[in-house]
């Protein structure tokens, strides 16, 4: 039996769950930047207007630290916990209409690759924290994988989805399946692959969202050396033929991307202005040092989020351990 589905991002919330950096062997040299970045954000997130924001803490040595810096600051949780990164997004539940309850999937470290203690155990730790019974599904899933527009249609990468190291055997029709037992998925909206050395091999959260009824961003490259250019046409190519759950076509709106940004030994890294974070009265969007390119991604996503403040935070240190503000966080809806 198919379940509701996922309210949008858009929709409202009774509380924002955020990770915070805690563990300094994983971020070393950028365990105190990444903490301010994270610290910008809940601030820009709490308060009156915006969101019940719930920090999890995951190493009792910064839970101290983390209560300190909020507590003066209205709307700021601080939940000890225990997890291996802060990448929530991927680890911690799915809430659901009116979140009385949440879907929770198996974990495996993105395929395998980065296996940390604690964080199978994330969205058994949210749900108890908040309150909310929690429906086990005996598969791999992230959140990030995954966008909802509300009424049913998901959109997702056969990059990812279909990924061996997740659930082998897997086609379209068996996914589709479990995502509308699951997830109340009506129709799946099938994209190719994500960006380049993205290590959660090409979670849609990093290129393309639902921002309205029948609208979908996605990027377009920035300067001449954008190495995912391509990419992103395939991407809007494909959008402009889909039609959604209720079969109208779909808009397109596209966003510069942030184009070439480097690590520290000169390999492209996937940051993504499309890994923005839809909130009570706000909308966040991870800045990567080049003001023209997230100046320009702001303010097309103003034209569709008339109602939100549009706001532009950095991005650059949270982005060292793979992701950024979408990543780390995960809504509970009203």
């Amino acid at each position: 039996m198919a379940s509701a589905p996922v309210p949008a991002e858009w929709s409202p919330h009774r509380a924002m769950w955020v990770g915070w950096p805690s563990h300094a062997e994983l971020w070393e040299d950028d365990l105190a930047p990444a903490q301010a970045e994270v610290e910008a954000l809940v601030r820009a997130l709490a308060g009156p207007g915006r969101e019940q924001v719930r920090l999890l803490v995951g190493h009792p040595d910064t839970l101290d630290d983390a209560r300190a810096r909020f507590a003066e600051v209205e709307g700021v949780e601080v939940v000890g916990g225990l997890f291996g990164d802060i990448w929530l997004r991927d680890t911690g539940p799915i809430f659901k209409e009116n979140s009385r309850s949440a879907a929770a999937f198996r974990f495996n470290g993105w395929g395998g690759k980065y296996e940390l203690e604690h964080d199978d155990t994330v969205a058994g730790q949210i749900g108890e924290a908040s309150g909310v019974p929690l429906e086990p599904h005996d598969f791999i899933l992230e959140g990030g994988a995954l966008d909802h527009d509300g009424s049913g249609t998901i959109l997702t990468t056969r990059q990812c989805l279909l990924n061996r190291n997740r659930n082998p055997g897997w086609n379209e029709a068996e996914a589709e399946a479990r995502l509308a037992e699951a997830l109340g998925a009506r129709k799946v909206l099938w994209l190719g692959d994500g960006l380049l050395n993205d290590h959660t091999d090409g979670h849609v959260d990093n290129l393309a969202r639902f921002v309205a009824p029948g609208v979908v961003a996605c990027p377009v490259a920035w300067g001449r050396n954008d190495p995912n250019g391509d990419v992103y046409d395939e991407t809007a190519r494909l959008l402009s033929e889909m039609t959604n759950a209720d079969n109208r076509p779909l808009k397109v709106l596209r966003l510069p991307s942030p184009g070439l940004v480097l690590d520290g030994d000169e390999r492209p890294i996937p940051a993504s202005h499309m890994n923005f974070l839809i909130a009570n009265g706000a909308v966040i969007v991870p800045a990567y040092g080049d003001a023209a390119a997230v100046d320009l991604a702001c303010k097309a996503l103003a034209t569709v989020f008339a109602d939100r403040e549009v706001i532009a935070l950095p991005s650059i240190a949270i982005l060292t351990g793979g992701g950024s503000f979408h990543c780390i966080t995960q809504q509970e809806p009203a």
